[in-house]
C-alpha cells in the first residue's frame, strides 16, 4: 500500500517514502513518481528508456535502449544510462520501462506526454498505436506528427525549427515547470 498521500500532484506517499529511505540504506529520503523535475524516479539501470529534458525546447526526449546515435541534447544513450542508472536521482532526467509512456500519469506533474519533443523513430513506430490514443486523450491528436525523431533532428537548432514548423505545444506551455525545484 502507498500509504497516506504526501503529494498527489507529484506522485509521493508516505509509505513509499519510508521503504525508499530503509531500502536505499538512507541514501534517497523519497522520490516523485511523476515528475522528472523534482527527485524523479530512480533506476537500477535496467530501464527500456531514458527521459531528458531538452531546456531549449520547453519539453523532453525520449530514447531507447537500442539506440546508438545523438540525441538532441548532445548525448547517447550510453553517457544519458550514467545520469540515471545506478539508483542515481538526477533532475531532468528519468530512466522508464516504455510502457510508462502511455499511462496518463507519464509527467503529470510536469505537463504529460505533450511535453515529449523528440522520440526515436523505432520507438514512435513500435508504439504508434498506443501513442495515438494517448495523443488524443490529451486532446492533440495530431502530436505525434509534431514529435521529432533523428531523421529530422540530431541537434536542438534543427529540432527548434521542426518543432516551431509544426506548431508543437510545448513551445507554448508554462516554462516554469521544467526548472528543477528544491525540495
Amino acid at each position: 500500500m502507498k500509504g497516506e498521500t504526501v503529494d498527489a500532484k507529484k506522485g509521493r506517499w508516505k509509505s513509499v517514502d519510508e521503504y525508499v529511505y530503509r531500502s536505499s540504506h538512507q541514501a534517497l529520503e523519497y522520490f516523485n513518481a511523476y515528475t522528472i523535475m523534482e527527485a524523479p524516479m530512480t533506476s537500477c539501470g535496467c530501464f527500456e528508456c531514458i527521459v531528458a529534458i531538452v531546456p531549449e525546447a520547453n519539453g523532453v526526449m525520449v530514447v531507447h535502449r537500442g539506440y546508438t546515435g545523438m540525441t538532441p541534447i548532445g548525448m547517447k544513450f550510453t553517457t544519458l544510462a550514467g545520469t540515471v542508472g545506478g539508483g542515481a536521482q538526477t533532475p531532468g532526467f528519468m530512466g522508464i520501462g516504455r510502457f510508462f509512456l502511455t499511462s496518463n500519469k507519464f509527467l503529470s506533474a510536469d505537463g504529460g506526454f505533450k511535453r515529449i519533443v523528440w522520440m526515436t523513430k523505432n520507438l514512435k513506430e513500435s508504439f504508434a498505436e498506443q501513442f495515438k490514443k494517448r495523443a488524443e486523450a490529451e486532446g492533440v491528436p495530431d502530436l505525434m506528427d509534431k514529435i521529432a525523431d533523428e531523421t529530422v533532428a540530431e541537434d536542438v537548432d534543427k529540432l527548434m525549427s521542426f518543432l516551431a514548423e509544426k506548431g508543437h505545444p510545448a513551445l507554448t506551455m508554462d516554462p516554469d515547470v521544467l526548472i528543477v525545484q528544491k525540495p
